[in-house]
């Protein structure tokens, strides 16, 4: 069964599409891949526990929970391209009150900052993703959303060098200095460090006003998700509800679980890294080991996707590899440990690309629909995370890896028989 659109290319080897959405994957990845850094940064400069930093990433994926629905309305009544341009202003919003949070130390306003954030991410997914999908053939899916990866990974792997250069520098010394400072001197040392944020996200507002700008100008067509071929409308036609669609629902569920567990690999590693006694200049890099393994597991997916391997079975390969380097960051420790972390990248890598067009193949008019539900499942980022938080404060940052097992078998089951269900 395929998928269906009324799309044409404006141009004949339609590329200019797929750059634009590729400059949108980009900034996700910078956007998302900063909370590693943010993790670690808020817990010295507001005085959190690791329950209370791991909020971080619960008040940004949570967004997309809430949002999803919004969405879906959003895309209706703007439509996909310029649906992305209100996602951009919307994230630059977000991304501006880190200003007033950093001049008054407010940790719920840094939280508040996130989720608008992830709220623009939402409206900006919920298009991207499904448009990606649908602007060729379904079997090829996999292949243009793992180029989408690699922007998007890129950008995450450069993200958290760039930005913990400037705000985690120098801070196990300083760490160790706030010991000796009175009430009133740690504030001020507190307050200084807060600032540090100011002036890149001062940036990234200017960059995503820009985009945005762009954006609205472009060329980019849209597409009629509602347009369904003879073969899809005839196995629709009985439907009345994007609930009617079990493939999809597990799907959802599926999305869910891998979010959960590609934030864990990727916010967890630096904090993880320094429970492990490593130095934090070089633990900041551990994130951009994870997106690095990311990438090849990318690249991997554009050579042999679906030449060489169909999509179900790469994400039943890489669910495999997830169970796999989980149980050795368990049972190894120092450096072997944290080395199996970033491997869970290599791991994670083709599951995104493959779940969504699994889970959106055969839904025709409930195109939109669907992509909103899964949307919705990427708050497996906020849940998950903070459970492994909660774990961590109960035992130890390493024990609190075995929440990530059971996750890897459902998306292997997924990939084995859910994904077929209709």
């Amino acid at each position: 069964m395929t998928q269906s659109s009324s799309y044409q290319p404006a141009q004949k080897s339609g590329l200019n599409p797929i750059f634009i959405i590729g400059a949108l994957f980009f900034i996700f990845g910078f956007v998302t891949w900063l909370n590693s850094v943010l993790i670690p940064y808020l817990k010295i400069a507001c005085e959190l526990n690791h329950f209370q930093s791991y909020l971080v990433a619960f008040a940004f994926y949570i967004a997309y929970l809430v949002m999803a629905p919004v969405s879906t309305k959003a895309l209706n009544v703007f439509g996909f391209k310029n649906g992305m341009a209100v996602g951009l202003v919307i994230m630059a919003i977000g991304a501006l009150l880190f200003i007033p949070a950093a001049m008054t130390r407010t940790y719920n306003l840094f939280l508040l900052g996130l989720f608008v954030q992830g709220s623009g991410l939402a409206i900006l997914q919920t298009a991207s993703n499904p448009y990606i999908t649908i602007l060729g053939p379904a079997e090829s899916a996999a292949k243009r959303i793992s180029i989408m990866g690699i922007c998007n990974k890129l950008a995450g792997a450069a993200a958290p060098a760039i930005l913990g250069s400037i705000i985690l520098k120098d801070t196990k010394s300083f760490e160790e200095n706030l010991a000796n400072l009175s009430e009133v001197a740690k504030a001020a040392q507190l307050d200084e460090l807060a600032a540090r944020v100011i002036t890149p996200y001062l940036a990234i507002i200017a960059v995503l006003v820009i985009l945005a700008f762009l954006i609205y100008r472009s060329s980019l067509p849209e597409i009629d998700t509602n347009a369904e071929d003879e073969s899809v409308a005839a196995s629709n036609s009985g439907k009345t509800s994007v609930l009617q669609f079990p493939h999809l629902v597990l799907g959802v569920i599926t999305l869910f679980l891998y979010v959960g567990v590609e934030v864990i690999a990727g916010d967890t590693i630096i904090s993880y890294g320094l429970s492990q006694g490593i130095e934090p200049d070089t633990a900041t890099f551990f994130t951009t080991y994870t997106l690095i393994a990311m990438v090849v597991g990318y690249i991997l997916g554009i050579i042999c996707i679906p030449k060489y391997i169909k999509q179900e079975n790469a994400l039943k390969l890489c669910a495999v590899l997830g169970i796999a380097f989980a149980m050795l960051a368990i049972f190894s420790s120092g450096y072997n440990s944290v080395l199996a972390i970033a491997l869970l990248g290599l791991a994670n890598a083709l599951m995104w690309p493959a779940i969504w067009p699994l889970a959106l193949n055969g839904l025709g008019r409930f195109t939109k629909a669907g992509s909103s539900l899964l949307v919705m499942g990427i708050a497996g980022g906020a849940v998950i995370p903070l459970l492994y938080g909660a774990l961590a404060d109960a035992f130890n940052a390493q024990q609190a890896y075995w929440i990530m097992v059971p996750c890897y078998l459902f998306i292997w089951f997924y990939a084995v028989k859910g994904s077929k269900i209709r």
